[in-house]
């Protein structure tokens, strides 16, 4: 199970994880799993490889949704 960490991170650190992506390299090996696993063509290997990665990206997510979150509170907070 994960754990979370607080950090203290400044505005400009919030909107740059907020416009993260994965890695170009990733994406095209996704799109490319993707697109073997609709034809049903995985190894075993490539759906674990496959569920890493979208782990990954869930993650990643949530990162970005949290950083989003954090950015609404302080310009909610420079109104006061």
């Amino acid at each position: 199970m994960s754990q979370e960490v607080n950090l203290l991170i400044s505005t400009e650190g919030l909107y740059a994880l907020a416009d993260m992506a994965i890695a170009t390299k990733e994406q095209d090996r996704l799109n490319q799993l993707l697109a073997q696993n609709a034809q049903g063509e995985l190894s075993k290997e490539c759906l674990e490889e496959l569920d890493s990665l979208l782990k990954k990206i869930d993650e990643l997510n949530l990162v970005k949704a949290r950083a989003a979150v954090a950015l609404d509170r302080v310009k909610n907070e420079d109104k006061l």
